[in-house]
């Protein structure tokens, strides 16, 4: 059976406590409690070292900030938030489909218009497909390529056209693939207390608060009134 990748760390953190306890003895210190207090030290900053460089946060930002260095143009590589949320996601937002398809404009969508029933941060099902996912975005009306709109919305569905259509995040389980679908209101039904995963998910969402998902202040802002 194969160990957990924990265990290495714990059996490696253990296997330095015996050449630490002598080093502490030897050198360090010259009576019992001091030794003891040593060691303790020589443990707490290894384990503080494999928190901060052996764990998979440390290494997904490291990668980041090196993807962010060699890709300087690309605005959806590296960089952190700001206290107010707003970067990189509004790039990273902007940058995915500069002519505003698919419901990515930042045009802010106000007013809303009363044939949207949906909001963003709302999860979903789709009727058809049956896959779940989570609101991101919406058009009042399609807003796509005509090559685009000719094959996904054929002629006997004119009606998909000239409806509101929705961007969704797709979870992980339903398609592994990580995928973002723009499908008509139509196709749409909301379900409760469900949570999606997805690898950008965080990337437009602050928190999930049981019901749905909280947008974080720039889709707030595109969204205000959802």
């Amino acid at each position: 059976m194969p160990i957990d990748r924990r265990a290495y760390l714990h059996l490696g953190l253990l296997m330095l406590a015996v050449p630490a306890q002598y080093l502490v003895s030897k050198f360090l210190a010259t009576s019992e409690a001091h030794r003891s207090e040593s060691l303790k030290g020589l443990l707490s900053g290894a384990l503080g070292f494999k928190n901060k460089y052996l764990s998979w946060n440390s290494w997904h930002k490291w990668c980041l900030e090196l993807l962010g260095k060699l890709h300087p143009k690309r605005p959806d590589f590296g960089g952190q938030d700001d206290p107010n949320g707003e970067s990189p996601a509004v790039e990273v937002f902007q940058y995915r489909d500069p002519k505003g398809y698919f419901a990515q404009s930042l045009d802010p969508r106000s007013p809303r218009p009363s044939s949207v029933k949906y909001r963003i941060g709302q999860v979903i099902r789709h009727k058809l497909w049956g896959y779940r996912g989570v609101i991101i975005g919406w058009d009042s009306t399609c807003r796509a390529p005509t090559n685009w709109i000719k094959m996904n919305h054929p002629s006997d569905k004119e009606s998909w056209r000239n409806q509101p259509n929705y961007s969704i995040l797709v979870d992980n389980r339903d398609r592994q693939v990580p995928q973002i679908t723009y499908i008509p209101q139509d196709n749409i039904e909301v379900i409760v207390n469900m949570q999606v995963i997805h690898p950008i998910l965080e990337d437009y969402f602050e928190t999930f608060d049981g019901a749905q998902y909280i947008a974080r202040p720039f889709l707030k802002a595109v969204y205000p009134h959802d």
